[in-house]
Parts: C-alpha cells; sequence; structure tokens
C-alpha cells in the first residue's frame, strides 16, 4: 500500500509510526498547509513527495490510500475529494462534524467502492474486543444495564501541558474552533466502547451537557472557552438494556480512562483502559453469590492500522467503518438536540424521519444506530 498522510501534526506522528511497522506499507506522500511543519514531519519520516495542498497531491496521484489527519472540520472536504479521486481512506476520528456531512462521506466511499475506515483507537484495546465476543456468545445473558465512562483531568492538571497556553488544549474548548466539545472529541470514544462492546445498538437518548467557567469572561485570547467541558447521557439499548454514559475533562485524577461495565443475568464484565494498560474483569458462576471479581487473560489483537492495510491489500472492507462512525455522529448531534430541548429523543422515531441538528450542523436523520 502506498500512503500518503494528509495533515502531519501530533496525531500523524503517531499514525505513521504505526504505519510503518506493517510490512508492505510505504508512506510516499505528505500533505500541510504549513511548509515548516511539512518539512520537519517529512524529514523525521524520511518522506520524499511533499504537497502544501491535497489537489497537488491528487494531480500527482502517486498513491492507493490516504490518511487524513486533518483538523476534524476539514475531514469532510478533504475526505469527498480522495473518494472522487479514487483513494481509500484512513480517517481520523470524528468522521465529520455533523451527521449530514458523515453520511455524505459514507455514501460516496460506499458508492466508489473504496476502502473507508475511521480510526476508533479504543478498538485497539484487547480486552474490549474480547469483552465483545464474550457477549456475543452469550456467556453474560441478556444484557440489563451497561455503564460507560471516559475520564480525563488535563483541566486540572499539567500532565499533557498547559492549555490555557497552548493552541493545541484551547481549540478543543471553543466551538468558535470547530470544537464540539468533550462530547464531540471522546464522546465517539466512549459511545463506540459502549454500544461495540456491550454488541448492542442505541435506540433512545437523553443528555446534559455542562460548560464550567475557566477564564475571565470565558475567553483567553481569540478563544471563546464555550465548548462543553462534561456530559452525561441515560440510554436505551435495543435489546433492552438501560444504559448511563458519561465523560469530563475535570475528573480529577484520572489522566486518561476509559471504563465500561456490563451486567447480564448470568456475569458482568468489567474492561478498564488507562495510559499504562487494559484489563478485563468478570464476575460468573459461583462468584456471582460473593461478588468476587477475577481477571481474564485476552490476547493481542490487530490494530486499526493493521486492519486498514489488511483491507486496501485484499479489497474485504473492515471495521470500523464510515458507516459505523457516521451512526456514532448522530447520536452526538442528537444528544446536543435532548440537552437544547430538555426532551429524551428516539432514534427510531417514524414521524417524519428528521430531528433539527445543532446550529450548523443541518438536519439529524432519525434512524436506529448500527454497531
Amino acid at each position: 500500500m502506498r500512503l500518503l498522510v494528509l495533515g502531519t501534526g501530533s496525531m500523524a506522528r503517531s499514525q505513521i509510526s504505526h504505519f510503518k511497522l506493517n510490512e508492505g506499507v510505504e508512506v510516499v506522500g505528505a500533505v500541510d498547509t504549513d511548509p515548516a511543519r511539512l518539512a520537519e514531519f517529512a524529514d523525521h519520516f524520511g518522506i520524499e513527495r511533499r504537497f502544501l495542498t491535497l489537489e497537488e497531491a491528487i494531480a500527482w496521484g502517486g498513491f492507493d490510500a490516504a490518511t487524513n489527519v486533518t483538523p476534524d472540520r476539514v475531514h469532510h472536504p478533504t475526505t469527498m475529494a480522495l473518494i472522487a479521486a479514487g483513494k481509500h481512506v484512513f480517517c481520523e476520528k470524528p468522521l465529520a462534524e455533523n451527521y449530514a456531512d458523515a453520511l455524505e462521506m459514507t455514501n460516496a466511499a460506499e458508492a466508489a467502492g473504496v476502502i473507508n475506515m475511521v480510526n476508533l483507537t479504543y478498538r485497539n484495546v484487547a480486552p474490549l474486543q474480547r469483552a465483545r465476543e464474550m457477549v456475543l456468545a452469550g456467556e453474560l445473558g441478556t444484557i440489563k444495564h451497561v455503564e460507560a465512562s471516559y475520564l480525563q483531568s488535563w483541566l486540572v492538571s499539567r500532565a499533557w501541558g498547559d492549555w490555557r497556553t497552548e493552541s493545541r488544549w484551547l481549540w478543543r474548548l471553543s466551538t468558535g474552533h470547530g470544537s464540539n466539545g468533550v462530547l464531540g472529541d471522546v464522546g465517539i470514544h466512549i459511545l463506540d466502547f459502549a454500544s461495540y462492546g456491550a454488541a448492542t445498538d442505541i435506540d433512545h437518548v437523553f443528555a446534559r451537557l455542562k460548560t464550567f467557567n475557566k477564564a475571565p469572561g470565558g475567553q483567553i485570547g481569540e478563544y471563546m472557552l464555550d465548548a462543553n467541558d462534561s456530559f452525561t447521557m441515560s440510554v436505551d439499548f435495543a435489546n433492552g438494556a438501560l444504559g448511563v454514559i458519561h465523560a469530563s475533562r475535570w475528573a480529577t485524577g484520572h489522566l486518561n480512562e476509559l471504563k465500561l461495565r456490563i451486567y447480564g443475568e448470568r456475569g458482568s464484565l468489567e474492561v478498564i483502559h488507562r495510559p499504562n494498560g487494559s484489563q478485563l474483569r468478570g464476575c460468573f458462576g459461583e462468584n456471582v453469590e460473593t461478588a468476587t471479581w477475577a481477571d481474564i487473560d485476552v490476547p493481542p489483537v490487530p490494530t486499526n492500522y493493521q486492519r486498514f492495510a489488511e483491507a486496501v491489500a485484499t479489497g474485504k472492507q473492515l471495521d470500523p467503518n464510515f458507516r459505523h462512525a457516521a451512526n456514532l455522529q448522530k447520536v452526538i448531534d442528537l444528544a446536543i438536540v435532548s440537552e437544547r430541548e430538555r426532551r429524551e429523543l428516539n432514534l427510531l422515531s417514524a414521524d417524519d424521519g428528521m430531528t433539527p441538528g445543532p446550529e450548523g450542523a443541518g438536519n439529524v436523520e432519525v434512524l436506529p444506530i448500527a454497531v
């Protein structure tokens, strides 16, 4: 696979480091509007072809696939251009800023027959994959309750840098700079973590979003700090289970922690992922009587990068694909509507098939969420 990298920021560095571990993957070009950043990135990874615009790279055409690591609001136009050129696309999350754009990207990729995947990075967590297998095998029995959380503390800790002075963090707090807050940034991860791990669809959502005061006047320089910092979400799953999903950047003592608990009539599972590792625990059989939890050994799983390379090589579409990511974006859009209108939303509603989306997000089609 001849791979083009579109966008050369910090996430691109992480991606290319992983892609280069795959035999048969050659990074043949890089694109960035910042000449200095492009040169430093390309020099570091030994990339010969360098472009200041995507149009130049497409005109050259010497690549099979592209990884799109641009800012969120740029995903839609750049991915559409790549699809029109017949290129396979690996896109950073979220797929788009809203469901309408994400759906357009999905339909275009499927019509063009190109491989399309989204980098939902926590699919790389082996315990999550094993938990899903156990749920699908019926080892937990009927799932009754699901709880999931994504906890970060970078608004109260400088472990990742000082958000008050660094643009790479400040933009995430500003809707004017393309951020949908913690809901848009990591909400897609924890929604995927919950629905994929529990192997069921979301069909109702009731959400609350909160933006806390972080600076005098709610502003630092050009950044208006108006994006949500925390969210809570009550959901109904298609299998009848009830779910609670929440995330916050104010979770003191949690640098970056995802947790999923799946409770079934025959047993329960807990998946925990932190920067220092992952864990799967279960409570089954006689241990149910004493509420004793035991660790479950889990073998390694292929990464998203490996799966994308395999999909391009074989021509067989693998997950997580654009349609799944678009459906997750639908839940996020409806959560914003739920907060604004202070009501529960039914994703299976058959009224008119459409629910007004958040400002600037177009309309949200109300359909089931597929996992």
